[in-house]
């Protein structure tokens, strides 16, 4: 397996990969109304085009990916994905540390929801730290999470 830079032409794939790979957060809340599970090919075209893709690549086919992009020394990653029949193998890991790499000066900041418990746990043994919780409704508390360089 390899983790290489994405291109335009990755990013349908992409896409799809996300969309079967959010189906597991979409089952915590009971509802595929979740935005990894709403957001377009133009949009994910804008985060292309602002900072880096990062694709996982197995046999030419892409099963993980993670994003990010650079804003005042943060880098904001964001969309780690990994397919689920690749999952609880370190491809988590590895995406979330080569993403890093290109941002070697950087704080870094991610979030995910409160309820996903195995987000939590990588990042934090990653070495990322809870700095704050939002409530974005009765249903939805994400947790914000950052490492620094």
């Amino acid at each position: 397996m390899n983790i290489l830079k994405a291109e335009a032409s990755d990013l349908k794939e992409i896409l799809d990969l996300q969309y079967l790979a959010y189906q597991s957060e979409a089952a915590l809340f009971g509802n595929k109304d979740i935005p990894p599970l709403k957001e377009t090919l133009e949009e994910l075209t804008e985060e292309f085009n602002k900072g880096i893709i990062l694709k996982l690549v197995d046999n030419g086919t892409i099963v993980g990916s993670v994003r990010a992009f650079e804003k005042r020394g943060t880098a904001y990653i964001g969309k780690l994905m990994v397919h689920p029949d690749y999952r609880r193998q370190g491809n988590g890991s590895m995406l979330l540390r080569a993403i890093e790499k290109f941002y070697p000066e950087s704080r870094y900041e991610l979030f995910t929801s409160t309820r996903s418990a195995d987000n939590i746990k990588l990042y934090e043994s990653l070495g990322y730290k809870i700095f704050k919780e939002q409530k974005i409704d009765d249903e939805l508390t994400f947790v914000y999470l950052q490492r620094n360089a």
